[in-house]
């Protein structure tokens, strides 16, 4: 058996403790909820895909000035994220978590919130 001696250096930043990238998935039936508590709601579709159809309270900050507009986005409560079907709000959720916020991705986005019945601004 080889022993590699790692620097001390990196054996304590590997033993630091790391800022969680994790966030919440929630169901359209928790935004709803979050909805009617009057929570910030953040629609990271293209600006087009919004005014198709969106919660009435949602705030359209596009996926792709998400980064550059984090700092817009309100610290210190529940921020619930919603795309088409999840994964542009993932992504969206993943910057704003290292961005500290608290974020709640909401993973089946608006095509189950208006399966579900749930109404939309058009």
């Amino acid at each position: 058996m080889i022993r590699v001696a790692l620097p001390l250096a990196l054996l304590l930043a590997s033993c630091a403790p790391q800022a969680s990238t994790a966030y919440p998935t929630v169901s359209v039936g928790d935004l709803n909820t979050a909805v009617g508590q009057g929570q910030v709601v953040l629609d990271v579709r293209t600006p087009a895909k919004f005014t198709e159809g969106h919660i009435a309270s949602a705030v359209n900050l596009p996926l792709d000035q998400v980064q550059a507009r984090a700092a817009e986005v309100p610290s210190g409560q529940p921020v619930y994220v919603i795309c088409r079907s999840g994964a542009r709000s993932a992504q969206a959720s993943a910057i704003l978590k290292k961005a500290g916020k608290d974020v709640r991705n909401v993973g089946t986005g608006m095509n189950d919130w208006i399966a579900t019945g749930y109404p939309v601004i058009r």
